[in-house]
């Protein structure tokens, strides 16, 4: 049902987009900052060993050659689904590339639709990074747009259409719009827990995560951290310590894809309760996730190219971001799959 309120929602919202697009010249005269970016190519900008590993039950069928780590799968090979006859199959897991994100601190800007700012004629939340008295950013603040992008069905590479997600592409969510990204007050409505967390001794706990995530998978009892990014609260894109622009702006789709898991609009797909179906995580579980930059610097390679929530920005190295050209982020996003092919 959340997913398809969110398709709903989508589409609403790019109509909206489209018929601006008649004045976006206007809004981008207007509006500080130019928007850059670009198409990705779904070809070559994606980084397809990403995939792997492909396994059945424990087994690794496919193992990552850029040894990439692994969630659990579940340990039985052999699945059933479906009532009241329950269907055999086989307990399947691999990594899809499901939804692609703009990270930008400027509002309506576009990054993975060519870099066009699209405004629909008032101007919120512009947040460049700010800088302190001893020339060190102090904050930032980011927007995310998410699109609905499940290339894997549309390119056919898995026979069991079952297993993939089955949608066009689409705008599905846009933060300008969402006055509990905007403030930190208001986003305390959906993470009253943290009040919990904002203490020292929680926030020295996110060491430990920053170094799982790096060496390994993030600690998901650690919801509270986003590993060497910095803190999940606030579920919003006011990024109190800025260090770079890579760091702040997956922290900021981090909390994002918190928050629309909190919200109910994205579900579990992972382990053995996702065999049969999505479920409920209204607490992420970072290990579902797999962030690959698209934009300005498509990663294809290395087994850096889709890090983990949490792990190091310090790989897979410089270049990341184009100073002035190229500040505005893209990202892919891959999420684990397991699933009973039936």
């Amino acid at each position: 049902m959340g997913e398809g309120v969110f398709r709903r929602a989508g589409l609403a919202m790019l109509a909206a987009i489209l018929l601006a697009l008649g004045s976006a010249p206007e809004a981008r005269a207007s509006t500080p900052g130019s928007c850059t970016g670009r198409f990705p190519n779904p070809i070559t900008d994606i980084c397809w060993s990403c995939l792997f590993p492909l396994s059945v039950g424990t087994l690794k069928v496919f193992p990552s050659v850029a040894g990439r780590p692994d969630t659990d799968n579940p340990n039985s090979p052999i699945c059933a689904c479906g009532s009241p006859l329950p269907r055999i199959g086989l307990a399947m897991g691999f990594w899809e590339p499901v939804r692609m994100a703009d990270v930008s601190t400027k509002p309506w800007c576009f990054v993975n639709l060519g870099g066009k700012k699209i405004a629909p004629g008032f101007d919120i939340g512009y947040g460049k990074a700010k800088r302190g008295r001893d020339g060190h950013d102090t904050g930032s603040k980011w927007h995310v747009h998410w699109y609905v992008y499940p290339l894997m069905y549309w390119m056919e590479l898995l026979t069991d259409a079952a297993c993939l997600e089955q949608a066009s592409f689409d705008i599905g969510y846009v933060t300008e719009i969402d006055p509990l990204w905007q403030d930190d007050t208001l986003t305390a409505l959906i993470n009253p827990e943290v009040a919990l967390f904002a203490n020292p001794i929680a926030q020295a706990a996110c060491a430990a995560d920053c170094a799982a995530a790096t060496m390994k998978l993030p600690l998901d009892p650690l919801f509270w951290c986003a590993g060497c990014q910095g803190a999940m609260y606030p579920m919003n894109g006011n990024v109190s310590a800025h260090i770079g622009h890579v760091q702040a702006s997956r922290l900021a789709l981090s909390r994002f894809a918190y928050k629309i898991h909190r919200q109910g609009i994205a579900w579990g797909t992972m382990g053995g309760s996702g065999l049969c179906g999505k479920y409920p995580m209204p607490i992420l579980r970072k290990q579902q996730y797999r962030f690959q930059a698209v934009n300005p610097s498509p990663m294809v390679k290395g087994r850096w190219a889709c890090p983990a929530i949490g792990s190091s920005d310090l790989k897979p190295g410089s270049g990341q971001v184009i100073p002035v050209s190229g500040e505005d982020m893209g990202y892919l996003v891959w999420r684990k799959r397991n699933c009973c092919v039936l």
